[in-house]
């Protein structure tokens, strides 16, 4: 398989996919000014944000770690991812009712600007600081996985010694090449073609397993998953301290969907490039049913798998998230081999490309002030036009491109930052890897975005203002404490042991902490 993978046909599929994605950014960069690189002119088609939305929410992750822990055990094992996606159903309801026309009245462009409306300047800062550290965290892992798997088909190709650094950096580069000037805008359009290459790439590996199984068309692939030991999704047996408990995994999906995709300026600035709210709430709900069907793809993908391996007699790999990309290389034809790459890359970019671009986007409107800069320049402009003579008008043009030109300049070298950032993440990832990348990713938003769950759930079911200069110290102190107690929790908790829900914990610690430093009236 690897002899007819050359690093030529390999070399030329990541070229002919990389062309395609610099000829939309090309045309949708063209206007690179602010308004357009951050939420696209809010003029968006609902239907092109909710499919590409697929695509950035799934992931590398879903696309290499999901289908491994089907048959893994322990977490997630067989269908009982699906008890926490039907929970992700629950989290995007309360988005598009409770969230999304939030954001609209208030015309955001940060979502994180409505901490400073409720709470004010310090909380403001700490709810986009945890932001930019979350995730942060999740594109560099997101990455990782990608890049760990380009390195496993590069280190099998004979004469081609690439270093692990080196294949962090091209993919970043290739990244920064088609986002830096159109920003969100390009996202929209890419993320569609990624979502599209993703799912066919599923879709074409089932089938093919499908075909060497002896499988009689989708009825035969559905029967074969069915008789196998992988195929149970709910989990109600197992009591709290079972992983797999379908009302933990319910309420961790709720929760994680809530503050992953809600409460996150990445899957947000998205939504609020559509044209109103009821085009973004339309995106919304479409968007939630269509994930379900394409998770459930992933699943049955990961079935087969292990069901394909065991019949063949392939070992499975200790590092469970290796298991697809080692069946498609090397054991299935070389069309599903030449699928799985461009899947690959499209999961990867579909996420990478957008986390980079809400980085850009947070750092310049939270910390650099952008927006707020931007009015105060329009207010001296209309000051100076109060005075009608034509060489102040011609200054007035002057001093306004020269200010687009230098927020331009400055949002540039903030995108180059984040990029170097996310390399500089990846690699120490690199050394201090050792378990599954999805279980990670998601212990890791445990500690991170608990603390905006508990800013945004006092900030709207409570009217109490807060002392604002204590909100960082009660967001630092909430993970400490979800730390602690998930650390001694078999022995405070009578053996019950946290997974997922362990978000909902932090943002309950954060929520009252907040309570704590309330003004009373």
């Amino acid at each position: 398989m690897f002899n007819e993978l050359t690093p030529g046909l390999i070399l030329t599929i990541v070229v002919l996919y990389f062309i395609v994605l610099m000829i939309v950014s090309w045309f949708t960069g063209r206007d690179s000014g602010n308004e357009n690189f951050f939420v696209a002119g809010r003029k968006s088609p609902w239907y092109l944000v909710a499919f590409g939305m697929i695509g950035a929410s799934l992931s590398g992750v879903t696309f290499i770690s999901i289908p491994g822990v089907v048959g893994a055990g322990g977490a997630n094992m067989a269908f009982s991812y699906m008890q926490m996606v039907f929970g992700y159903l629950l989290g995007y309801f309360v988005i598009a009712t409770v969230l999304l026309p939030l954001y609209y009245r208030m015309q955001l462009t940060s979502i994180y600007s409505y901490l400073e409306d409720r709470f004010g300047f310090f909380s403001y800062k700490t709810g986009a600081f945890y932001f930019l550290l979350s995730r942060t965290i999740g594109a560099s892992f997101r990455l990782f996985l990608v890049a760990m798997v380009f390195q496993l088909i590069f280190d099998r190709i004979e004469g081609l010694n690439i270093p692990f650094w080196l294949t962090v950096l091209i993919t970043i580069i290739l990244i920064w090449t088609y986002t830096y000037r159109g920003g969100i805008k390009t996202i929209v359009w890419t993320d569609t073609l990624q979502t599209l290459c993703m799912l066919t790439a599923v879709i074409l590996t089932i089938f093919a397993i499908g075909n060497a199984l002896g499988a009689d068309g989708p009825g035969g692939i559905v029967s074969t998953i069915q008789n196998s030991d992988y195929s149970r999704m709910f989990f109600f047996d197992g009591g709290w301290s079972d992983p797999n408990n379908f009302f933990k995994q319910f309420l961790a999906g709720a929760s994680i969907a809530i503050v992953m995709t809600g409460l996150d300026q990445d899957m947000m600035q998205k939504n609020l490039t559509c044209r109103s709210l009821g085009d973004a709430q339309k995106n919304m709900f479409w968007f939630s049913i269509v994930l379900v069907f394409a998770n459930l793809l992933f699943l049955a993908m990961g079935a087969l798998l292990y069901i394909y391996a065991n019949a063949e007699g392939i070992p499975i790999p200790e590092k469970t998230d290796q298991l697809y990309p080692i069946i498609a290389l090397e054991h299935l034809s070389p069309v599903i081999g030449i699928v799985f790459i461009l899947g690959l890359i499209a999961a990867a970019y579909s996420s990478a490309d957008s986390a980079l671009t809400s980085l850009t986007t947070s750092f310049c409107v939270d910390f650099l002030d952008f927006e707020k800069k931007e009015k105060v320049h329009t207010e001296e402009i209309k000051i100076k036009e109060s005075n009608i003579l034509d060489d102040i008008k011609e200054g007035k043009t002057k001093r306004s491109s020269s200010f687009e030109a230098d927020q331009k300049q400055t949002r540039f070298l903030v995108h180059i930052g984040f990029s170097f950032l996310l390399f500089l993440v990846i690699i120490a990832f690199w050394y201090i890897n050792d378990q599954s990348v999805i279980n990670q990713l998601f212990k890791i938003a445990g500690y991170t975005y608990g603390p905006l769950l508990g800013l945004y759930a006092f900030g709207l079911f409570t009217k109490m203002k807060i002392q604002d200069s204590l909100a960082p110290l009660v967001c630092l102190a909430a993970p400490v404490i979800c730390y602690i107690l998930n650390a001694y929790s078999e022995t405070l908790f009578f053996g019950y042991k946290f997974g997922f829900e362990l978000l909902i914990l932090n943002g309950l610690i954060t929520f009252i902490g907040l309570l704590i430093i309330s003004k009373r009236e």
